[in-house]
């Protein structure tokens, strides 16, 4: 008999994803020219089997991510190794980041590491904790020349995200979750979106493995707590099941659509601009909002602004300068960005 479906579904989802890195590792390998006097049917040397690191806080979701990799990183001749994160936010919490990394050295893993961080203020609990986890694994990858970190986000993760961009308006970008690839040179990966939160849990039980619930998933002063156990069980009691499913697929359409806006915005970009690389208002004017506000985000950011403290009302004001022009003054920008009209140009720099 083969292994129960839910352990089924999780090690082939982390089997795609492990073809998919080493596919990646294989294709930014070039063969150099060839040496003088070498000899013609040595073997070219392989690289070094790349290292996959998972990031598990021992949930049941990372968990089991952790066991997946476990099992399907050495048929493939990868290297496997895991981080937790200490974030110092609960009593105890450095004993129960060692017990993590002691359950993911016990299933094969190695290198293993529990990394402390301080979780600062800015832009909130929930914000400030994220940065300063992948921030350390950012580091940890470094550290450690990992080619990529497994991330244990689920379907039911995207619809959470998919809601909470919503309810900020941000546009089409925000509705399109979390990316299966993301990060520098894409180390990050994410094999379960397309698996829900149940499967994972049932995987972990099944195989045995102990699992720790965090009592921040379930505590309302959070918001996606609240969006978890009050907001998408209402919403399925009102439309019916499915939405989670639903949500998940508006994600990945929403993430095309803006992947083609993207792309136009960034080919119409250099149409825009004068001879001093200043953006002509008239120009910009005559392109669709949807493509003309990216180019407005994108001179923004170049310009000092900080992508993640820069909102939709922030780029609407912007846009007023070129669709709304009544000689209204200069925007004020987060990171001291100044957005102002001058002589039919849009000029955007640091105060």
């Amino acid at each position: 008999m083969g292994p129960h479906p839910a352990v089924a579904a999780i090690r082939l989802a982390v089997r795609r994803v492990l073809h998919d890195i080493l596919n990646d590792q294989t294709s930014r390998v070039r063969p150099g020219p060839q040496l003088v006097g070498a000899h013609p049917d040595r073997t070219p040397e392989r690289p070094p089997s790349p290292l996959v690191l998972v990031a598990c806080s021992g949930g049941a979701d990372s968990m089991a991510l952790a066991s997946a990799l476990a099992f399907e990183a050495p048929k493939l001749g990868i290297r496997a190794g895991g981080i937790t994160v200490d974030h110092g936010l609960q009593p105890g919490s450095d004993l129960r980041a060692d017990e993590v990394a002691l359950r993911l050295r016990g299933l094969g893993l190695d290198p293993v590491e529990s990394v402390a961080v301080t979780v600062g203020r800015e832009g909130g609990p929930e914000a400030a904790a994220r940065d300063a986890r992948y921030a350390a694994l950012d580091a940890a990858a470094e550290r450690h020349g990992a080619a990529a970190i497994l991330l244990g986000h689920t379907r039911d993760d995207q619809a959470e995200t998919v809601l909470l961009g919503l309810a900020r308006g941000s546009g089409i970008r925000s509705l399109s979750g979390m990316a299966a690839v993301s990060g520098a040179d894409g180390r990050y990966r994410r094999p379960f979106l397309q698996l829900d939160r149940q499967t994972a849990r049932k995987a972990c039980m099944v195989q045995s493995l102990p699992v720790w619930d965090d009592p921040h998933n379930a505590d309302p002063a959070y918001t996606r707590s609240r969006l978890r156990h009050e907001g998408l069980p209402a919403l399925e009691k009102a439309l019916g099941k499915g939405v989670v499913e639903a949500l998940a697929r508006t994600a990945q359409l929403s993430r095309d659509d803006a992947d083609a806006l993207d792309a136009w915005a960034r080919q119409a970009e250099a149409s825009v601009r004068d001879a001093a690389g200043l953006l002509e208002c008239a120009k910009l004017y005559a392109l669709p909002p949807a493509v003309r506000r990216r180019i407005l985000r994108r001179a923004a950011i170049e310009a000092g602004a900080p992508a993640g403290a820069l909102f939709a009302r922030h780029i609407e004001e912007i846009d007023r300068l070129i669709t709304g022009w009544r000689g209204q003054g200069a925007i004020n920008l987060p990171g001291r960005v100044v957005a102002q009209r001058q002589g039919g140009r849009l000029v955007i720099r640091q105060g």
